[in-house]
């Protein structure tokens, strides 16, 4: 096994480039920051949705797992409604999951938010990201 940290600066944020691509398809996983989440000081500046990793199933419980596909679908249905939530388009009720997202996602951006001297035990983390995802309070 080769375990190994590596970074790639993307010329132009252009994530199809050869070097970029050839990378993403390689790698078990990546982390992709974001610059517009750095200027709205969102650290660390990780875009959870252009993030991945393949062996996570492997690694996480079942519980895990289920809390962070939330979490992901929370964040990309507000983000493929945002232009309407924010111009007032959007009316409460038109669609149950951008309700629900709507619902969520102060506090999921609170949770993906982290002091640089902040320090967090993983239980406390995974405790946090289920009691968000509540399996009562979840919109399948």
């Amino acid at each position: 096994s080769i375990t190994g940290l590596y970074t790639v600066l993307v010329d132009g944020d252009d994530f199809n480039e050869p070097i970029t691509d050839a990378a993403r398809g390689i790698l078990d996983g990546h982390i992709v920051l974001n610059r517009k989440l750095a200027q709205k000081n969102h650290y660390p500046a990780i875009d959870v949705l252009a993030s991945i990793s393949r062996c996570m199933s492997t690694i996480v419980t079942p519980e895990q797992r289920r809390a962070a596909g939330q979490l992901k679908n929370v964040l990309a249905t507000y983000q493929d409604a945002e232009d309407l939530i924010n111009i007032g388009a959007y009316r409460a009720g038109a669609n149950p999951h951008i309700d629900y997202a709507i619902s969520k996602y102060e506090q999921v951006n609170t949770f993906l938010k982290q002091e640089t001297d902040e320090k967090v035990e993983f239980e406390n983390i995974v405790e946090e990201l289920e009691g968000i995802f509540n399996p009562d309070t979840t919109l399948e």
